[in-house]
């Protein structure tokens, strides 16, 4: 990946990992797809592989992940859900023509035409957590400089940390170097 730019977080689960490419939110926010071109790359490390990005397309994709990060975080606080965000992501559904199309090795992927159908599958899987149709539960990261949503598909429901190595970590020295 190009160097000058943060590092991708990668997670298992499409929509919340698309959340945080803003990352610490509530502290000194990093934004991990400053371009169109790298929105391009984190796509196709998520096997949606478009050829181009424009500049309003990626603030498209900026605005779908607001309204994702929205979403997930009052489905997590079991709030009502904000209208405006259910409508971006309805919208970005409804959007594309991605086709999900199955692997002689029997896996599945998409095809993918354009940004528009990369969203829509974006926003689909956003629209299966939320409504509760995969198995775990939305959370939000404890620590107080993230606080990112996340899909906790641990055995017991109760993973504290959008991310061990980067939260977790950085809350676990925190409060070591307290007690010494």
């Amino acid at each position: 990946m190009p160097a000058g730019f943060p590092d991708f977080r990668l997670g298992t689960v499409l929509a919340t990992s698309f959340t945080g490419t803003l990352s610490e939110r509530r502290g000194e926010p990093v934004e991990r797809i400053p371009t169109p071109e790298r929105f391009v790359d984190w796509l196709a490390v998520y096997g949606l592989a478009v050829d181009s990005c424009t500049a309003a397309e990626l603030d498209l994709a900026r605005e779908l992940r607001e309204s994702i990060h929205a979403a997930a975080t009052a489905a997590a606080l079991q709030d009502s859900l904000p209208a405006a965000a259910v409508q971006v992501i309805n919208d970005r559904s409804a959007q594309g023509r991605a086709a999900a199309v199955l692997t002689p090795e029997g896996r599945r992927e998409w095809r993918i035409g354009s940004v528009d159908d990369a969203l829509s599958v974006i926003a689909a899987d956003a629209i299966a957590i939320i409504a509760g149709e995969r198995d775990g539960r939305l959370a939000l990261c404890a620590s107080p400089t993230c606080q990112a949503a996340f899909f906790d598909t641990s055995q017991s429901r109760t993973r504290r940390w959008c991310d061990m190595n980067t939260c977790g970590n950085r809350q676990k020295k925190a409060r070591f170097n307290a007690k010494h």
